[in-house]
């Protein structure tokens, strides 16, 4: 896949995501420019999960994100369409519970999670707005909500510096550093077409989430969207009689 689009194959994804699993943390850290390890650490201080706790971390490919909640004491799922990506992190991090799931249809019980979050991961699912009614869902009632994901720089001329350098600048050094250049094409250009910080914030009231409210990071390169799962369920549960019996662990 190198075209970007809001319409997405999930198993085209995938395929995508196992190819590049080895070296994707790496070629990340190049690419940010090392930016990416802090924005994670925003993301688990703004989930605030305390010891005991049971966090969904959606998108979670090796673990990276998941590793802080396990450092201290959350009890995390990491889950992902990736099996590939899920592999190189279990091997990594065998304490974590690795699950394959997909972000539309999680294979996991309604107020299963004290918390859900999803990492520069929402962007590549194929429904994101299923996919946000799905975390509803599996959140206990008044649990957090906290979405990182790229987004749009507030200030115009930076703006346009920077999506010239995801266009342009980005493609040739991932030829240089990525197993699969084609797939960090893929990258600049979903970033280029993904909604902004409002557009984002309106998709999470929609799904019933409240408190909605985002903190921009470099300038709005990245956001971090919090909400809460109302008292009351949020009136979009749908769970079957079945739901969580269908995850696959990833040995």
């Amino acid at each position: 896949m190198n075209r970007a689009s809001l319409e997405k194959r999930p198993e085209e994804m995938a395929a995508m995501f196992d190819d590049v699993a080895p070296k994707y943390d790496i070629v990340n850290d190049i690419l940010s420019m090392g930016q990416t390890r802090r924005w994670r650490r925003i993301v688990v201080d703004a989930v605030g999960a305390a010891p005991g706790q049971r966090v969904l971390d959606l998108a979670a490919g090796t673990g990276t994100s998941s590793e802080p909640f396990a450092d201290a004491g959350v009890n995390v799922v990491a889950c992902d369409f990736s099996v590939g990506m899920l592999k190189v992190g279990k091997r990594r991090r065998p304490d974590i519970d690795f699950i394959a799931g997909d972000a539309t249809n999680l294979p996991f019980a309604d107020n299963s999670f004290d918390a859900s979050t999803i990492s520069f991961g929402l962007r590549n699912v194929m429904d994101p707005k299923k996919a946000l009614r799905e975390m509803l869902r599996v959140t206990k009632p008044g649990g957090k909500l906290v979405v990182a994901e790229f987004s749009h720089p507030t200030f115009a001329p930076f703006r346009t510096v920077y999506t010239e350098y995801l266009m342009r600048a980005l493609p040739p050094i991932a030829k240089k550093v990525a197993s699969n250049p084609a797939a960090y094409v893929y990258l600049a250009e979903s970033i280029r077409v993904w909604p902004n910080q409002d557009n984002l914030s309106a998709w999470l009231t929609e799904a019933g989430w409240d408190s909605v409210a985002y903190r921009n990071l470099s300038g709005g390169i990245v956001a971090v969207h919090r909400a809460v799962k109302p008292l009351d369920g949020g009136g979009t549960a749908t769970a079957s009689a079945t739901a969580g019996t269908s995850a696959t662990a990833v040995r």
